[in-house]
């Protein structure tokens, strides 16, 4: 299969990211918010980070700019008429990709590659909403934040999914210099299979008074090694994400580990989302220290 044109749905933390990357391997993209004014911040948000390369000497001006020139905005969804893969990147919510994916399957060109960026919610769920010929070419294709730096792309085969769907992914995410796993239709794939529960235990750790936040993070990051505390991760990532992604995983697997913890749901409730708000587990800025 070839790809060549590309329909990124979404603008946002994800979003521009991808189509930053697929951009970068010398694809013409379409960056799609229903508001266009989301969708032209998307890619000033693109323009900002390939100027920070320019500036540390990662990439040149010239480069730069024939980048920036292949990223197009748009908020017709009908411009998915010409794509040769659509990438989603759109709010973790089964109703809202199902009522888009609903919508381009009847735009896209039959041999279009249908590629979600779900981070927990089944293939096999979503696809559920496409005519049964373009199942065999829907699959996941989860990127990890921010998209331009983590290396990894975790691919989900759903049930229907053909292998040359999987194997046009795999080239395309070879191009972009990530590396490739291929995960189960499971609640969570794999990374977060493994993440979430350790961020729960956390969190719940700091609602029993273990330890501090600062405590428990430094516990983490210096004891287990890890690059960013539990904590600072959950704020890092979006504590609604987070929250949407365990109550993925409970529904899913029905197991009390995986249960969303209460000082979760508040905060989220309270409308406290962690970085991109200013307040999460920490208020914003804050010191290294804490």
């Amino acid at each position: 299969m070839t790809i060549q044109r590309v329909f990124v749905a979404g603008a946002g933390l994800m979003g521009h990211g991808i189509g930053q990357v697929l951009a970068a391997t010398g694809r013409r993209v379409a960056l799609y918010e229903p508001e266009l004014d989301r969708a032209i911040a998307g890619r000033e948000r693109i323009a900002g980070n390939l100027e920070r390369a320019v500036t540390k000497g990662r990439l040149e001006a010239p480069q730069r700019d024939a980048l920036l020139e292949r990223i197009t905005v748009t908020d017709a969804v009908a411009d998915a008429a010409d794509a040769d893969l659509i990438v989603e990147a759109v709010f973790e919510d089964m109703a809202v990709k199902t009522a888009l994916w609903a919508e381009l399957d009847r735009i896209a060109p039959p041999p279009s590659i249908f590629a979600s960026n779900t981070s927990s919610i089944s293939i096999d769920g979503l696809a559920a909403c496409l005519s049964s010929a373009r199942r065999a070419q829907f699959i996941g294709m989860h990127f990890f934040s921010p998209v331009p730096v983590m290396p990894l792309v975790e691919v989900i085969r759903g049930s229907a999914t053909d292998d040359p769907t999987e194997a046009a992914v795999r080239a395309l995410s070879a191009e972009m210099g990530k590396q490739v796993i291929v995960s189960a239709d499971r609640p969570g794939f794999i990374v977060n299979r493994i993440l979430m529960p350790l961020l729960a235990e956390a969190m719940r750790g700091l609602e029993e008074g273990l330890g501090t936040a600062e405590d428990i993070d430094i516990g983490a990051r210096v004891g287990l090694n890890h690059p960013m505390g539990p904590l600072e991760l959950a704020d890092f990532i979006g504590l609604d994400v987070c929250l949407g992604i365990m109550r993925v995983l409970h529904e899913g697997l029905g197991q009390e580990h995986v249960r969303p913890p209460r000082l979760l749901e508040e905060l989220v409730a309270a409308g406290h989302l962690g970085q991109k708000t200013g307040r999460g587990f920490y208020r914003y800025p804050r010191s290294r220290e804490g």
